[in-house]
């Protein structure tokens, strides 16, 4: 029983990798709501992967192995396939015809930066507790509320800003940039602020853009973490 026990938390973790082939396969063929509740799978098994590694005390250096494979493939190639796709329907101007057929490709940036946060983050002992960087899954979900933003306002984001903003979110995956985590341990205010303004934040943009509201989440939980650290600095 016990031997059945400890491969638990990797069974949980390869529902999560299922999880994202389905969200790989969705993202190709345009399926942006597919995309978006195969990631929430992923999400909600990756959670609990650890979860159950720590109630049944499993921990196994295959499983920490094991985790970030899946996390490679759900929050590093699906949203890249999804940007892929995104930018394989965009108009783009008449001076990129010649290589209109490459530009999708630099939505790959995002795997490419994933698979580099993630080792990062396997080898950094600073990130028990919290993140330095920004965490595959929060860049994935800011992704998927994009394409449902971009679905909802057609000509929100052109070619050049979606550019920007694939380089500016592969940045922040491997910045220095200190990011707290959404784990609340103390549930005062003073023990867990951003957290909850985060929260009242999340419920707000959900609620005047749908899941289109998730990356305006994301990017306010960027926007607090980098004025937390300037505020820290100046102390």
């Amino acid at each position: 029983m016990g031997r059945i026990i400890k491969h638990i938390p990797n069974g949980i973790t390869c529902l999560n990798l299922f999880s994202g082939c389905l969200s790989c396969v969705a993202a190709m063929n345009g399926m942006y709501q597919a995309v978006a509740l195969c990631l929430a799978f992923s999400a909600i098994f990756d959670f609990l992967d650890g979860m159950s590694a720590r109630l049944l005390n499993a921990y196994s250096p295959l499983g920490k192995e094991l985790d970030s494979l899946a996390d490679m493939v759900s929050f590093g190639l699906a949203p890249g396939l999804l940007v892929y796709h995104i930018y394989g329907s965009m108009f783009m101007p008449e001076w990129l015809s010649g290589y209109a057929m490459y530009v999708p490709y630099l939505a790959f940036l995002i795997p490419v930066f994933s698979a580099l946060r993630l080792a990062k983050f396997n080898i950094d002992e600073r990130q028990s507790v919290s993140f330095i960087g920004l965490p595959t899954p929060a860049n994935a979900i800011f992704f998927v509320g994009l394409s449902f933003l971009m679905t909802k306002y057609e000509e929100a984001v052109n070619v050049y800003m979606l550019t920007a903003i694939v380089m500016l979110f592969s940045y922040l995956m491997v910045s220095e940039i200190p990011m707290f985590s959404l784990k609340v341990k103390n549930w005062s205010w003073q023990g867990a602020k951003s957290q909850y303004i985060l929260i009242a934040f999340s419920v707000l943009c959900l609620s005047l853009f749908g899941i289109g509201g998730l990356a305006v989440v994301i990017l306010i939980y960027v926007i607090m973490a980098i004025f937390e650290q300037m505020v820290g600095t100046k102390q």
